[in-house]
């Protein structure tokens, strides 16, 4: 998390990557990075959590990063998958990625980029990160509004499979309320058939829950993957 952090209370999504806030009884425009719904969590009065960049050059100083739903923290800014992706690498977190010895992000791959490449003794790990904020019935879904990006995404990894290569999918889920992960066919079913596909053509599902708190965000325990 950001050092400098401050609650707010949610009032609208103005536009696709701004909304606005109030602190301290007073109404600001904040950032957003994530192009998503947020289905369910945008709802005004709710407490959100703002962090705050010194950068001159920033137009808006405010950036969201959780939400409060129901209790607990939703974290919603989707560089932190990312973050944590390289963390979980430095830190030997994942099983998955034990013997690669070097990282690099938004690697390049022919006409694509992938979020990023692992590389070791025994070749190459391709690795796309999501961020999930949407649960229902105790199930974290992907994605939370249509995405034809994250089909191609998908479609990326499949085609790099096919090649020989190890390709894998770490969704890292920013909410509690949930026992296990799985597409979001209900809302994008595209994305679903590719995903599947995907998985049975070598795609490796590295689903996760954060420990989310106003100090930090952690890696949490593994989920398993439900298909419906």
């Amino acid at each position: 998390m950001p050092p400098r952090t401050v609650k707010a209370l949610f009032e609208s999504r103005e536009k696709r990557f701004i909304i606005t806030a109030r602190i301290n009884n007073r109404s600001i425009a904040a950032h957003t990075n994530n192009s998503g719904s947020m289905l369910g969590l945008l709802r005004p009065g709710r407490e959100i959590l703002l962090s705050r960049s010194d950068n001159p050059k920033r137009r808006l100083a405010y950036t969201l990063e959780l939400v409060r739903e129901d209790g607990f923290w939703v974290g919603v800014n989707t560089q932190i998958p990312n973050r944590m992706l390289k963390l979980a690498w430095e830190k030997s977190l994942i099983p998955e990625f034990m013997g690669y010895e070097a990282f690099r992000s938004e690697a390049v791959v022919g006409q694509s980029r992938i979020d990023s490449c692992l590389e070791g003794p025994e070749g190459k790990m391709w690795v796309e990160a999501k961020n999930v904020t949407l649960v229902e019935d105790e199930r974290a879904c992907f994605p939370d509004a249509v995405s034809k990006r994250a089909s191609k995404h998908m479609e990326e990894l499949m085609a790099l499979a096919r090649n020989g290569h190890r390709v894998a999918c770490f969704c890292l889920v920013q909410r509690p309320d949930c026992k296990c992960f799985g597409p979001a066919d209900f809302i994008d079913a595209q994305f679903a058939r590719v995903f599947r596909q995907a998985a049975d053509s070598g795609l490796e599902i590295l689903a996760y829950k954060a420990i989310i708190n106003e100090a930090g965000i952690g890696l949490g325990q593994r989920l398993p993957v439900y298909w419906g």
